[in-house]
């Protein structure tokens, strides 16, 4: 199983429509940039995701789950898109702040690539930011 955030503006879809989607989930469009096209054709069924807002917010809020492995994007078939749901909300937000200012977090890809999308994030990463996220 592989981890993975993927980021969104809240203004255009929220963590709060994410979990409107229900179990069954809903379809992750949109992605453009190549790098992250192709970490979403390796996002596999149950892999865990770190739900992201981007914009004034800048913090992971939520974790996510692939139900839906790549497949052609319904508002663009030449580009890849997967299907995700709500799992949960983190306790507490964890900014990219707080990522960019933690020793433990230095190397992951948020805090040296921040505008990437879609993004694989290392299990040692997931615990350090599940830590955070508990204060």
């Amino acid at each position: 199983m592989a981890n993975w955030l993927v980021k969104t503006e809240p203004d255009s879809w929220s963590w709060d429509d994410q979990v409107k989607q229900g179990a069954k989930g809903g379809e992750w469009t949109g992605v453009r940039n190549p790098q992250a096209n192709r970490h979403m054709r390796e996002m596999k069924k149950g892999d865990r995701v770190f739900f992201y807002h981007t914009g004034k917010e800048k913090q992971v809020v939520g974790i996510a789950e692939v139900v839906g492995e790549a497949h052609p994007d319904s508002t663009d078939a030449a580009y890849p898109a997967v299907d995700i749901r709500a799992v949960e909300p983190l306790a507490k937000p964890v900014t990219l702040a707080a990522v960019k200012a933690d020793a433990e977090l230095k190397d992951m890809v948020l805090a040296r690539v921040p505008r990437l999308s879609v993004q694989p994030v290392t299990d040692a990463e997931w615990k350090r930011i599940i830590a955070l996220s508990k204060g």
